[in-house]
């Protein structure tokens, strides 16, 4: 008899934590759907996945109308959800003083930090709750942020600690109908988006520190086993971070 076929959905696979998930969950054999802005980050990353059924969907996660169209050609080409990545997210703004931070940009990040995970969650427990079998597994991505600011990060900051809410709401509402949701919070994995770690980044004590990072494939690890539960287990909260970063203590 041949393995049931489980396909996931993961957003910002184009590029840093996005494309080191789906390049552990095509390892484990999964069937992926990629969503991003750009399409030739999506392809690139289904290239090296080195699967033949790999779907590329690029997708704004702000807009209802295509995130719809996402899991509606996810249903198309696959005919259910077993998983989402809810990985897509932005850190514009960060680095500005909170006097300073204007009212787009503050929008602009609870748009695709919250607002498109709200949405990509809410048409991933649609089809979940719908299909036979029933049920499925949404993982957040949070942050350390989640957890403790950094200065000047206001937005994202916000927003992240607004998922964990997110997390706890779906988790919740999802038992009626087989559907997990879990968190993992991350603390300075290799990306571009940390690069700036490595140089130094300002701490709370107004000093440029450098801080170590560890590798993306070591979160990417950690959700794959998440994934890989039976969903009568749950992963409810995790937090994976460079060992020796400024989190614990005072610094």
């Amino acid at each position: 008899m041949s393995a049931v076929r489980r396909i996931a959905v993961v957003t910002g696979a184009g590029s840093g934590i996005g494309r080191s998930v789906a390049l552990a969950l095509a390892q484990d054999g999964w069937s992926l759907a990629l969503a991003g802005r750009r399409a030739q980050p999506l392809a690139e990353t289904a290239a090296l996945t080195g699967a033949d059924d790999t779907l590329c969907v690029p997708t704004d996660v702000t807009s209802a109308d295509a995130v719809t169209a996402l899991f509606a050609a996810v249903r198309d080409r696959f005919g259910r959800v077993d998983l989402l990545f809810n990985n897509a997210g932005s850190f514009a703004g960060g680095g500005t003083p909170v006097e300073d931070l204007d009212p787009e940009t503050w929008r602009a990040v609870v748009d695709v930090n919250l607002t498109g995970a709200f949405l990509c969650a809410q048409a991933a427990y649609r089809q979940m709750r719908e299909q036979s079998p029933q049920g499925g597994r949404i993982i957040n991505n949070g942050s350390i942020s989640a957890h403790v600011p950094r200065p000047h990060s206001i937005a994202y900051t916000a927003t992240k600690h607004a998922m964990t809410g997110l997390t706890k709401s779906l988790s919740l509402d999802g038992r009626a109908h087989r559907i997990a949701c879990g968190q993992i919070d991350i603390g300075n994995a290799a990306t571009d988006m940390t690069r700036r770690m490595e140089t130094g980044i300002l701490q709370a004590n107004g000093d440029l520190a450098v801080e170590p990072v560890m590798d993306a494939t070591d979160v990417a690890r950690t959700v794959a086993h998440m994934a890989a539960l039976p969903l009568e287990a749950n992963v409810q909260f995790a937090t994976v971070m460079a060992t020796a970063m400024p989190y614990i203590g005072r610094g």
